[in-house]
């Protein structure tokens, strides 16, 4: 059992940066997969960015490539993930999740077994 708590979200200028973290309990945190995902209001989730577990392989969204960084600390049990020149149109609630035993990093939610509460992003004009 993982359990997930983002932080780090908030109001910023558009083209500003925001810092999201994820602290994830459990000893076999290096065993999962993570990532986010994210929802904007009357839209579907949508996949954002994921991690292998050794955090040498990443996956991204076309539309924050380049933006965003996905990064992970197995020794501290985090996950972060820097957002950068952002954009009215990444306002969104963001979910940290993680996923068991997975074989390759997915855009998939249903492949992801554990997700957060989620971290409010509000991007300004």
């Amino acid at each position: 059992q993982v359990q997930l708590v983002e932080s780090g979200g908030g109001l910023v200028q558009a083209g500003g940066s925001l810092r999201l973290s994820c602290a994830a309990s459990g000893r076999t945190f290096s065993t999962y997969n993570t990532g986010w995902f994210r929802q904007a209001p009357g839209k579907e989730r949508e996949f954002v960015a994921a991690i292998s577990r050794s955090g040498r392989s990443t996956l991204y969204a076309d539309s924050v490539k380049g933006r965003f960084t996905i990064s992970r600390d197995n020794v501290k049990n985090t996950v972060t993930l820097q957002m950068n020149t952002l954009k009215p149109e990444d306002t969104a609630v963001y979910y940290c999740v993680a996923a068991k035993g997975a074989l390759g990093l997915s855009r998939q939610e249903s492949e992801y077994d554990y997700w957060g509460q989620g971290t409010q992003v509000t991007v300004s004009s």
